[in-house]
């Protein structure tokens, strides 16, 4: 998996931060104290943390995970992150 998008709610200082789907590692959403979240118009899941963006930003850095892009849609902030397949 090496693409990662995270996202949340503008009040970046606030969080939550949304940082996975069904899809996503689930050692890495542990580490990100990610849980599984269930959205009542969705068939699938997604993983949620407490988490601040940037404390999730550096968290992922720490793993070797690397910005690609940032963006605004609506009142959401989204990030894409890469890391290199071992």
């Amino acid at each position: 998996m090496p693409y990662l998008l995270i996202s949340t709610q503008l009040r970046l200082e606030a969080g939550p931060t949304y940082v996975g789907d069904s899809d996503s590692d689930p050692d890495l959403m542990s580490y990100l104290g990610a849980e599984e979240v269930k959205e009542p118009t969705s068939k699938s899941f997604s993983y949620c943390t407490k988490l601040v963006p940037r404390k999730v930003l550096n968290l992922l850095e720490k793993r070797g995970w690397r910005l690609v892009t940032s963006s605004n849609i609506g009142q959401m902030c989204i990030w894409t992150l890469h890391r290199e397949l071992d």
